[in-house]
């Protein structure tokens, strides 16, 4: 049985059919966060912001979802944000129907220089969290698409 992790995306659904994906993995023995590694080079203008498609998907259980944040070196040393400050992903959203969960992360260059990430360089990290659900306000809508798709009713 399968607890959480991560998989490639399937071929039809992925952004580089071409290339070798690299999955998110700890860098240390305590490490909380898993790091994503850019699968091509991206070049970012002063306040660009671009997706990096990962070609990456989630699993996990129930009560729980996947936090994306910026690597410390690509905020302090690099001056890039995600666009989005941290990025969810719900347990749902793997093996979507849209893109079969691929894993976009949005970055932002705030500098007033161009900031080049290379092919393989770690970008953000992922850590699995368990969250509670409130007594009210829940709801049984099921997700049935990708990025936006839970508030197109």
């Amino acid at each position: 049985m399968k607890i959480r992790g991560f998989e490639k995306v399937i071929l039809d659904k992925r952004k580089y059919e071409d290339l070798d994906i690299n999955l998110p993995k700890r860098a240390s023995l305590n490490s909380a966060g898993y790091d994503f590694y850019s699968p091509i080079d991206v070049e970012l203008c002063p306040g660009e912001q671009k997706i990096i498609w990962t070609d990456i998907k989630a699993y996990m259980q129930n009560d729980e979802v996947l936090q994306l944040h910026v690597r410390s070196s690509m905020g302090i040393k690099r001056g890039l944000l995600l666009s989005n400050g941290t990025g969810i992903i719900d347990q749902d959203y793997y093996s979507n129907c849209d893109n079969d969960g691929n894993i976009g992360i949005a970055v932002f260059n705030r500098t007033n220089e161009i900031v080049k990430i290379n092919e393989g360089e770690r970008i953000a990290q992922g850590i699995f969290i368990k969250y509670l659900v409130a007594d009210n306000g829940n709801t049984e809508d099921i997700r049935n698409g990708g990025i936006g798709s839970t508030n197109l009713k």
